[in-house]
């Protein structure tokens, strides 16, 4: 394969379907940026999912390279903060959604998007994180900016043995927290308390709707990835003052609730965006993870897989049955 060509995963739409196939492009057929980014690795998150499968509508344009995030080394630039050579990450700004994404060997983006690799972090790690590692670290911040610490008593993590979940289970509890990790899967109470849960609940606790406004004060804060009932049963037990990071929605995207928790406990709601946060955000953020993130645990929490196995593992995502964090091999094809 020449300089001029790389290979990606391209999804096209045939008779309102989608589907997904690896194949061999020119850089002439690159998106308009003023970088261009040899793509080491990528990750799978879930709205890499539901992208894969045609859901949801967030793809309106085929055929269409998807990969929200991506990480690689700077090949042409014509951007002032960045020269050939220069290690990048990438995550969000609908890249992998309106913008050709990261499951492909090369990347063309505008540099605003990028930042450079974090120090202490490989191109690699920074997969690894990717945008759920990076969101469920957002949400740690709006926790603690909006008063939480370790004293305040147990903090819930939904949705735990995902990758958001696996990552913010891992640094709460680096951070001397005492976490309560909800997941639905038996199969991985252990890996959690290796990630350093404290205690396990049971997904079903959770997942009918509330029978009361207010149930007894329980957590002091919450990270939900979850969303619908379980966001608004969990809702009902958070401690005075306490606050709920909310940045998932894979349990649904309604929130039948009442505003008694907010009204007579305070309690915050606080939304989480990883999309189109601020550049600045994003630099401190990746330094919390370099210094916050055990990577031991990292790498405890990690898979591997290849661009050839994206279509399989979108499934997979999408049921619940991927477990902590995935790298994508661009070269496996």
């Amino acid at each position: 394969m020449s300089n001029d060509e790389f290979s990606a995963l391209v999804l096209e739409e045939r008779d309102g379907k989608v589907m997904a196939g690896i194949q061999r492009l020119s850089d002439e057929r690159l998106a308009v940026g003023d970088v261009t980014v040899r793509v080491r690795a990528s990750t799978l998150n879930y709205k890499d999912g539901m992208i894969l499968k045609g859901i949801g509508r967030l793809v309106r344009n085929y055929p269409h390279i998807p990969g929200v995030d991506f990480a690689g080394v700077v090949e042409r630039s014509e951007h002032a903060d960045f020269k050939p050579g220069d290690e990048v990450v990438l995550t969000g700004w609908r890249v992998g959604e309106i913008h050709w994404g990261g499951y492909s060997q090369k990347a063309r983006v505008n540099g605003d998007w990028l930042v450079k690799r974090p120090s202490g972090l490989s191109l690699d790690q920074t997969m690894a994180v990717g945008t759920a590692g990076f969101t469920a670290m957002l949400a740690i911040i709006a926790l603690e900016t909006h008063g939480l610490s370790p004293d305040k008593g147990e903090i819930l993590v939904t949705g735990a043995a995902g990758g958001v979940g696996s990552v913010a289970v891992t640094i709460l509890a680096k951070l001397g927290y005492r976490v309560a990790a909800s997941t639905g899967r038996v199969a991985e109470h252990d890996y959690l308390r290796e990630l350093g849960a404290a205690s396990i609940i049971e997904r079903a606790e959770l997942s009918s709707p509330p029978s009361r406004p207010l149930a007894a004060e329980r957590w002091a804060g919450a990270i939900d990835a979850v969303g619908g009932t379980t966001l608004a049963s969990l809702l009902t037990a958070v401690k005075y003052g306490g606050s709920v990071a909310s940045c998932g929605l894979a349990g649904g995207n309604d929130l039948a609730t009442t505003v008694l928790p907010f009204l007579l406990r305070g309690v915050n709601l606080l939304g989480i965006d990883s999309v189109m946060c601020p550049k600045a955000s994003r630099i401190a953020a990746w330094e919390r993870l370099a210094r916050d993130l055990p990577l031991d645990k990292l790498d405890a929490l990690t898979s591997r897989a290849g661009l050839k196995d994206l279509p399989d593992l979108a499934d997979k995502i999408l049921h619940g049955q991927v477990r902590g964090r995935l790298v994508i091999d661009v070269d496996d094809v």
